[in-house]
């Protein structure tokens, strides 16, 4: 969740930010802060609460918090209007600085692609050890029967 200050956008950038935002795993709303204290409370977004103050929108990521990131950052490049007052990652309050970190990570589908190739290589590397010993062992099998049966 990223909470912005919309103050100064017209309902033409408005539009731009939610359609931009408008995706099944992300979104933009606009809220009235004390609904959003209310709602805020005995959450992991509790920790956010002394922010529901003046013009307030919120972005929600329901899926990769990268997602969203990227998102609301690429449209501040375009337009300075929109500043980003806090964001809540994991019930965590993070700043701005901390947000563009987290933009700047792969999606989460790819970490987790990461994460699994580095645990798999080691097991590829003990089957191919462990195979290897045995070819060798079998290469010297095969080594003494030859020698055996030449009569040597």
């Amino acid at each position: 969740m990223v909470i912005t200050d919309y103050k100064g956008m017209t309902v033409a950038e408005m539009s731009e930010l939610r359609d931009a935002l408008r995706s099944p795993t992300t979104e933009y709303r606009v809220v009235k802060n004390t609904l959003a204290r209310i709602a805020a409370e005995d959450t992991p977004i509790a920790v956010a609460k002394d922010f529901f103050k003046g013009p307030v929108g919120i972005a929600l990521g329901y899926d990769d918090p990268t997602v969203v990131a990227k998102s609301i950052l690429e449209f501040v490049k375009k337009n300075q209007k929109l500043k980003i007052s806090s964001s809540v990652i994991d019930g965590r309050l993070c700043t701005p600085e901390e947000l563009r970190a987290i933009a700047e990570l792969p999606p989460r589908d790819v970490l987790l692609s990461m994460l699994a190739g580095t645990m798999q290589a080691p097991l590829g590397k003990l089957a191919r050890l462990l195979s290897e010993t045995l070819n060798r062992f079998a290469y010297a099998l095969n080594a003494l029967k030859d020698k055996k049966s030449s009569g040597q």
